[in-house]
């Protein structure tokens, strides 16, 4: 009861949330759909390679003289090909656009989840300081009406009966306020688990 609760130093709420690994995750997820588009866009243009099939051939005795024929039908292939598969390349960008989407949609889920259990949390901690104040009020006030209650009964204008309820009041009201401090403390824990790990 005597060891205060620290308060809490609550900053800017995009950073409070940037420990939390749901979040983290979202925006890799979100930056990788991004990637994924690009890809998917980069499709639709021709590529040229250097590849190995070309010295393969070569092998073959009767490409030793062809080769400029061999070379020229890779690369009409390599510009050809996206004409020819220009459906497959619009349905894959087409799925990169919509997976980006829901990433999108993924992140924005997490933060307001995120933002909405960090509140929940803030709320619960402030309700318990409020509590925990009333409660020591409480502890006082009754601790100093075991005293009235004491001089009443030396004075004999109170039974010692009374003088007995107020002391289980006050001790009762005792264990709540350390109820409450226990409760404030696992408030505390949540937050920090809330952030993710902590705040700045």
């Amino acid at each position: 009861m005597e060891t205060p609760i620290n308060s809490l130093n609550i900053g800017v709420p995009s950073q409070l949330l940037a420990n939390r690994t749901d979040i983290r995750q979202a925006e890799l997820e979100l930056a990788a759909s991004k990637l994924n588009v690009k890809i998917a866009r980069s499709n639709f243009y021709p590529s040229f390679g250097i590849r190995a099939g070309i010295g393969l051939e070569a092998f073959n005795p009767k490409f030793l003289t062809s080769t400029p024929e061999s070379l020229v039908y890779s690369l009409v292939g390599d510009v050809v090909s996206p004409l020819i598969n220009r459906n497959a390349i619009k349905a894959a960008y087409n799925t990169a656009n919509n997976q980006q989407l829901q990433a999108v949609f993924e992140y924005e889920r997490a933060i307001l989840n995120a933002y909405m259990e960090v509140a929940n949390q803030l709320s619960n901690t402030d309700k318990l300081n409020k509590s925990f104040q009333l409660k020591e009020e409480q502890v006082k006030a009754l601790t100093e009406s075991i005293d009235l209650s004491l001089l009443l009964f030396k004075s004999a204008r109170a039974e010692y009966t009374e003088v007995l309820l107020t002391q289980r009041e006050t001790l009762d009201s005792k264990i709540e306020i350390i109820e409450t401090k226990r409760d404030q403390l696992l408030a505390n824990v949540k937050l920090y688990q809330a952030l993710g790990g902590g705040w700045n």
